[in-house]
C-alpha cells in the first residue's frame, strides 16, 4: 500500500496519535508531512508506504491556515495552552489592517520558545519547561498573504494566513501585537490547505477502517507536481544515465506504462532519483 491519506485533524490529539492509528489500520509504515500542534485542527497530509520518501519534496510547499489571535494578553507558550498574562490594550481593525503589510513578504521570524527548535541538542519547550533562559535563532519564513477576516470577540480576531514551510502561527501573534504596540496569542489555528491537499476533500480519521482505507488512498504519482519524462531507454531502471532531450529537472518516470518513481535530468542525460513504484 503506497499513497497519500488527506486526513481532517480533529483538536485534542496529536499529530503523532493520527500516524500511530493509520500504521494500525494499514499495516503498512506511514508518516505526516509537517506537524500540527493538538489544540490544532485541519488538513495533516499522511504518507504511507514508500510515499513516505517525498516528504522533502513537499516540505515548502504552501500552507493556508485560519487562525484566531487574542490581544490585551499573553502567554509563555504563545497560544492557549499557557498562563494567560494579561497586559496590554486591543488594537482596533483599522490599526491591525494597517500593520498586515509589515508582516508579509520574507521575515527573519524568531521560533517560539515552546517549540521543537533544538538548542544545544535539546528541545525548546523542554528547556522552557526546566526554566532556562535562552534565545532561539530567528530563521527566514515566508508569509505570501495575512488578511484580517472578522472580529470574533471584543479581544480576538480572526485571519487568513498563506505561508511557506516552516512558519510559526504562534510567532506572527507575538509579532503583530508588538508592531501594535500591545501583547497577543494564539487561541485557536485549522489548516485549510497543505499543497494540493485541501480540507474540503480530507477524511476525519474516525471516518477510516482496515476496509475502506484503500478507497482514501491517494496515488502518489497524482500529487507530484512534476511533469512526465519521455523515454525509451529501459537502460534507466539498471542505475544507467541514458540521454534525453528533456531540460534539467525533476521527471516522473513511468516503466511499461507503470508509475516507477522519480527521475533527475541533468545536462541532458536523466537517472533514476527514487523508486516508490
Amino acid at each position: 500500500m503506497t499513497g497519500f491519506l488527506n486526513i481532517a485533524k480533529e483538536e485534542g490529539v496529536s499529530s503523532a496519535f493520527v500516524t500511530n492509528r493509520l500504521k494500525r489500520l494499514s499495516r503498512t509504515p506511514c508518516g505526516h508531512m509537517g506537524t500540527l500542534d493538538p489544540l490544532a485542527s485541519g488538513v495533516l497530509p499522511v504518507g504511507v508506504g514508500n510515499a513516505t520518501r517525498l516528504f522533502d519534496y513537499f516540505s515548502g510547499k504552501t500552507k493556508v491556515y485560519i487562525a484566531r489571535f487574542r490581544f490585551g494578553a499573553t502567554t509563555y507558550t504563545l497560544d492557549r495552552e499557557g498562563e494567560v498574562i494579561l497586559g496590554g490594550r486591543v488594537p482596533s481593525e483599522q490599526e491591525i489592517c494597517a500593520a498586515l503589510p509589515s508582516l508579509t513578504g520574507e521575515l527573519m521570524q524568531v521560533p517560539p520558545k515552546y517549540s521543537a527548535k533544538s538548542v544545544n541538542g535539546k528541545r525548546g519547550y523542554e528547556l522552557a519547561r526546566a526554566g532556562s533562559d535562552f534565545t532561539l535563532p530567528p530563521k527566514k519564513v515566508t508569509v505570501s498573504r495575512f488578511e484580517l477576516l472578522k472580529q470574533t470577540a471584543p479581544d480576538e480576531f480572526s485571519f487568513q494566513i498563506t505561508c511557506g514551510g516552516g512558519t510559526y502561527i504562534r510567532s506572527l501573534a507575538r509579532d503583530l501585537a508588538e508592531l501594535l504596540g500591545t501583547q497577543g496569542y494564539m487561541t485557536a489555528l485549522e489548516r485549510t490547505q497543505s499543497g494540493v491537499f485541501t480540507i474540503e476533500t480530507a477524511v476525519p480519521l474516525s471516518d477510516l477502517t482496515p476496509e475502506n482505507l484503500g478507497n482514501y488512498l491517494i496515488p502518489t504519482e497524482s500529487v507530484l507536481p512534476f511533469p512526465v519524462l519521455e523515454n525509451n531507454d529501459m537502460r534507466i531502471f539498471n542505475g544507467v544515465r541514458v540521454p534525453v532531450s528533456q531540460e534539467d529537472g525533476r521527471y516522473k518516470l513511468y516503466e511499461n506504462g507503470a508509475f516507477y518513481g522519480l527521475a533527475l535530468v541533468e545536462n541532458g542525460y536523466a537517472r533514476a532519483e527514487k523508486k516508490l513504484c
